[in-house]
């Protein structure tokens, strides 16, 4: 199944670049690219987004995997519909973006992020994320717009 494979491959290609990631950069090296636009650089976000909740990780990651245990179920009632692909494929990206930073939290007990932009705006230039944060905007996008559709 599509959705499957792409749950799966967010999971797996997140995970094994957290993994690089952790065996070749210190924490805060930074390696540019693309002329600086990609920043390759570690860091280990102790909370949620933007580091928020960081002195709760225990809290941070119970209502990770509460949430993630949500759209799983949500993924799953929405394979036995017919049709609806917008609402599969963004559930598919969100579950796993969820599922990656999830495991992350219940393992590392931090989430590796290991990329930001090198762009004029400072407020953006200063955000580290991970591919699993592509899969969780772009996916909660995506579902958000199937659901405004009704379909």
């Amino acid at each position: 199944m599509i959705y499957l494979g792409i749950v799966m491959a967010i999971f797996t290609g997140d995970l094994c670049i957290k993994n690089y990631m952790e065996r070749t950069l210190a924490e805060g090296e930074e390696n540019k690219k693309l002329n600086g636009f990609i920043r390759l650089k570690k860091h280990h976000n102790k909370g949620a987004f933007l580091n928020a909740g960081q002195k709760m990780r225990p809290v941070v990651a119970v209502l990770s995997l509460l949430l993630t245990a949500g759209v799983a179920a949500v993924f799953a009632l929405s394979l036995g519909q017919q049709g609806n692909r917008l609402l599969k494929t963004g559930l598919s990206l969100l579950l796993g973006g969820a599922f990656s930073n999830t495991y992350d939290r219940l393992k590392r007990k931090y989430v590796v992020d290991y990329f930001s932009f090198g762009v004029r705006w400072k407020w953006l230039s200063r955000i580290v994320f991970n591919l699993s944060d592509f899969g969780i905007m772009i996916g909660a996008m995506m579902a958000a717009l199937a659901a405004g559709q009704g379909k």
